[in-house]
């Protein structure tokens, strides 16, 4: 791990497509950097989560009744022996947001503009003191464009979906791989054709495809990248 008081503190923000291990390597080069960690997904996952257990219907047109409760929605970060948890109105909602029915319902809240807002607000607070890594789909070009290092994820549709069905068959389900492509698909197509900050690579943001790559060899790459940035900084 690198002594934060010995660099000066950065902004690493880490976009890309479903599936490329974007919390992965955010959770690696956190800890490595002694930096605080954010899984912005979650936070849409947890929205998406509190509407499913209120019975709360929405859609783009029709998202009156969700957007009067984003008051009453709070969401929250602890730390556990497992690792960071996420919550939701202080209870640990960790295991029910990682299903594949709440990360497509995600998806679909994520292109409301009332919700992005609400989430993208606190999730620029959390960045003010810098020393963060936070991952996401538009963090470089919508939460923080000022970011002194920005990460872009990718890899092809297939390995990301062997990834999703292996990760899913860990977890004691049954997945259909062909489904798990077609929900890829999917949720690539509305990610990136959203009308409210869809996911696009930052202008300089440093791409990173690891379709052939080990997890060692992507963060050995990405620990160097992060290093010059850190240094580029020092240097200014």
């Amino acid at each position: 791990m690198v002594n934060s008081q010995m660099v000066n503190r950065i902004i690493v923000a880490i976009d890309g497509y479903s599936s490329c291990g974007k919390s992965t390597v955010a959770k690696a080069l956190a800890k490595y950097a002694g930096y605080t960690y954010v899984d912005t997904g979650a936070m849409y996952r947890a929205v998406a989560l509190y509407a499913r257990q209120a019975g709360i219907g929405y859609s783009e047109s029709d998202n009156g009744a969700l957007l009067a409760q984003l008051g009453n929605i709070h969401i929250g970060f602890v730390q556990t022996p497992d690792g960071q948890h996420v919550t939701l109105n202080g209870e640990d909602v960790e295991s029910q947001i990682r299903t594949l029915e709440v990360g497509e319902l995600a998806s679909q809240i994520s292109t409301i503009k009332e919700v992005r807002a609400f989430l993208v607000a606190q999730q620029q607070a959390m960045g003010e003191k810098k020393g963060i890594v936070m991952d996401g789909r538009d963090i470089g070009t919508v939460v923080f464009p000022q970011a002194e290092l920005k990460l872009f994820l990718t890899a092809s549709p297939e390995v990301r979906a062997k990834r999703r069905f292996l990760e899913l068959q860990a977890k004691g389900d049954n997945p259909d791989y062909e489904e798990v492509l077609r929900a890829t698909n999917e949720r690539d197509y509305r990610d990136t054709h959203r009308a409210e900050s869809p996911l696009r690579q930052a202008e300089d943001a440093v791409v990173v495809d690891n379709s052939e790559m080990t997890r060692e060899e992507q963060m050995e790459h990405i620990i160097n990248v992060f290093r010059g940035r850190c240094a580029m900084k020092s240097e200014n």
